[in-house]
């Protein structure tokens, strides 16, 4: 069986699409199918199910993607890591939310640079890494998505714990015990610094702490935690933040804890990869390390 079909057929069957696996592969739709089709004649059944909006698998086409997929990334590896038997450098395409990802899992990872391992990252959101991933352009991604399928497997890394903050003057207005006694309403004339117009982070809180929705909009709206924690600190207004990420602040005072809810609002994160690829030495070390450095964060 040809290798440079079956290329083709694990970049359709990881993109869902024959559009999306020719922009990978650098090739003109009508290749791509031809490459698939030639390949079907060879197994003799079908591998796709063509929909109006890509293709599905069969579940021929899944199992040999499932048994031909890791062969093939090994392979790859090969080819990436040269043929110098003294050569140990490998590349490890990481993908995740820039906060996280930026806090935690870089420095995590750092030490396994003296090891050989050269780092290559990618930022978006969970919809946008799991995608990545499965057709291919990254090796490793951290999401808040659990991955669904059989074509990436996913494991929980860990729990991040939600805090309502303030700068102190904001904190000062509220006073002591006011918001557990009368609850969020006396929130609802405050600025409000969130990531997204829809107030993810403040709606999930919400939602989970007051059993309601907020109603107030989006004073200041800047997509990164890590500018919506300077501007509540530096007075913009209240915010929701990740424990991890304003626990520094929180310590030198210059945000506050609004409230101490008795169960706090948690977010999984998980560690996923392409089914079959923790075979290759570099992609499981770092999946190793950042498990066990996980054990750790709170």
């Amino acid at each position: 069986m040809d290798l440079a079909l079956l290329r083709t057929f694990v970049t359709v069957h990881r993109a869902g699409s024959f559009t999306r696996a020719a922009a990978l592969l650098g090739l003109s739709q009508p290749a791509v199918t031809s490459q698939i089709r030639t390949l079907e004649r060879q197994v003799g059944r079908p591998l796709f199910l063509r929909q109006a909006r890509g293709v599905t698998p069969t579940p021929v086409g899944d199992e040999l993607a499932h048994r031909a997929a890791p062969h093939l990334d090994a392979l790859v590896e090969i080819t990436e890591a040269g043929l110098d038997e003294d050569s140990g450098v490998r590349t490890l395409h990481l993908a995740g939310p820039p906060e996280f990802t930026s806090v935690r899992v870089l420095p995590t990872l750092s030490p396994l640079i003296a090891q050989g391992l050269t780092l290559r990252t990618s930022f978006g959101n969970a919809e946008e890494t799991l995608e990545g991933l499965a057709a291919g352009h990254h090796d490793l991604a951290v999401s808040t998505d659990r991955p669904r399928g059989t074509v990436l497997t996913g494991t929980a890394l860990c729990d991040e714990e939600h805090v309502l903050v303030a700068a102190p003057r904001w904190a000062g207005r509220i006073g002591p015990g006011l918001l557990r006694r009368k609850g969020p309403g006396v929130l609802e004339h405050l600025p409000v610094v969130e990531v997204h117009e829809s107030l993810p982070l403040v709606t999930r809180y919400w939602t989970t702490v007051f059993d309601t929705r907020p109603t107030a909009a989006g004073t200041v709206v800047a997509p990164d935690l890590r500018a919506v924690l300077h501007a509540t600190a530096a007075g913009a207004g209240i915010a929701v933040l990740p424990r991890y990420l304003c626990e520094e602040a929180l310590e030198r005072g210059e945000i506050v804890a609004l409230f101490d809810p008795p169960v706090p609002p948690l977010r999984t994160y998980f560690l996923a990869v392409r089914t079959g690829t923790l075979a290759l030495a570099h992609i499981a070390r770092a999946h190793e390390w950042l498990l066990r450095a996980a054990t750790d964060w709170s």
